[in-house]
């Protein structure tokens, strides 16, 4: 499958509504929606059935980018570094993976798994990292979720390093990441909810946003005055904006802010993107 872009759908002709009236069969993915929301309303789907099929399709249309794991918040393990010297951090981080660099994060080299150091530091805890260390799968940020998703089944990789058009490690992603995009978030004993980062910065310009965000704290974070009593979190004000719950690719511009959905289902919206316009 390539990983480019399908090309724009043309816009409906009359002739083309009359035929898609009398078929009865949709002719793209958002009349297709529009039929799987109608037979949630008759009570053919539910509502969990219906948010994973849309899930599913966004999944198709997605790529690596909108849903890494910024560079900045990766917990990486140095290849010199002794086991004994890492074990503080594993067992702070609780991670079952650790992308392994050479130098600095855009360096990424391999990837550490939990299970291996616990077998090795016990047979000889001054061994490096870069001894044990298995080789990482490495993906452009232009590939798509669902291409990863068909090759991490095949090669049984559950991490990737995210490298951007100069060859430099971008960002991490996981099948976790992916899975997410269908059902929903994956609660883990290690998921620290008392500590939420809700920003990641991208770019100069640029920031994903999880939309739980507080209004107050996206207020006082970009230096805006956009909260008010009506709306509790940046999801919510944007649904409020819109006066509907959005879909996937919806966007909306307040002041010189353009916000666009990343991801969303029909209950509510997970991620936004964020862009400063000039």
């Amino acid at each position: 499958m390539s990983d480019e872009y399908p090309p724009a759908t043309p816009q409906k002709t009359w002739l083309d509504k009359l035929s898609q009236l009398l078929t009865g069969e949709p002719q793209d993915i958002d009349d297709l929606l529009e039929l799987l929301r109608e037979a949630k309303e008759r009570s053919l789907l539910d509502t969990d059935a219906l948010s994973m099929i849309e899930g599913v399709l966004q999944v198709s249309q997605m790529r690596v980018r909108d849903i890494m794991i910024p560079r900045v918040q990766m917990i990486v393990l140095p290849k010199e570094a002794t086991l004994e010297s890492i074990l503080p951090l594993v067992i702070e981080s609780g991670h079952s993976r650790y992308p392994v660099i050479d130098g600095d994060k855009s360096k990424v080299i391999g990837v550490l798994l939990t299970k291996d150091l616990l077998v090795k530091v016990f047979e000889n805890k001054n061994l490096t990292v870069q001894e044990i260390m298995r080789s990482i799968s490495i993906v452009p940020e232009s590939k798509r979720l669902n291409v990863l998703l068909k090759e991490s089944r095949t090669n049984g990789n559950h991490m990737a390093v995210v490298v951007d058009e100069y060859g430099q490690a971008a960002g991490l992603v996981t099948i976790e990441d992916v899975l997410e995009q269908i059902v929903g978030d994956i609660e883990d004993e290690h998921d620290d909810h008392d500590d939420e980062n809700y920003v990641f910065q991208r770019s100069e310009s640029e920031y994903m946003l999880k939309a739980l965000m507080p209004m107050d704290e996206f207020d006082e974070y970009f230096n805006t005055q956009l909260a008010t009593d009506e709306y509790d979190t940046i999801g919510g004000f944007i649904v409020g904006q819109l006066e509907h719950m959005p879909h996937k690719g919806e966007s909306l511009e307040v002041n010189n802010l353009k916000f666009e959905v990343v991801k969303a289902d029909s209950r509510r919206v997970h991620l936004i993107k964020l862009k400063k316009l000039k």
